[in-house]
């Protein structure tokens, strides 16, 4: 199989960042999904990149309508590696589509509209809520941090397993 592309949509960054560093990687140009209307044929094979929203990946359903998705990195606040039945589950990504999980950054700031109001929201109940718990997992604590302070989480070193499958995939 040939890659073709790496396909991806971002809200306040990170699955940018994550896309052009896989793109470094790999040597597969790296288009938003708008982009990618213009600059790859459409049942290409490729690999998208998109941001967690409410357990969904954001541009999924679309990408997969146009291209032939070969995995799927989906960008979040959880740690790299976790949620990725609730994520498939959510995203409707089918089994034989490998999943990866990417932690990024959290900041309200950057985002806009509805998703800057949903999240200053969600800090307010759950983060509050959460900041008071007792006995609070160390994933928990970091999920009051990043709330509560905002941050960025984006390694090179956490697309490991995606460059580890790409490099199969290619042999």
């Amino acid at each position: 199989m040939t890659m073709q592309a790496i396909v991806f949509t971002t809200n306040t960054g990170s699955t940018e960042r994550y896309a052009k560093l896989l793109a470094h990687e790999t040597g597969l140009p790296a288009y938003t999904l708008e982009e990618a209307k213009e600059n790859v044929t459409p049942g290409a094979d490729i690999i998208y990149m998109g941001w967690i929203m409410a357990g969904n990946v954001k541009g999924y359903a679309t990408a997969a309508k146009r291209y032939k998705v070969r995995a799927v990195c989906a960008v979040g606040m959880g740690r790299t590696g976790s949620q990725l039945d609730d994520v498939r589950d959510k995203a409707h990504i089918p089994v034989e589509i490998p999943l990866f999980t990417l932690q990024g950054n959290f900041a309200i700031k950057k985002l806009h509209g509805f998703y800057r109001l949903m999240m200053e929201v969600m800090v307010k109940t759950v983060g509050k809520k959460l900041a008071s718990k007792e006995n609070r997992t160390p994933e928990e604590d970091e999920i009051v941090e990043m709330m509560l302070h905002g941050g960025d989480w984006i390694k090179a070193e956490y697309l490991k397993a995606v460059l580890e499958w790409y490099q199969k995939e290619r042999e």
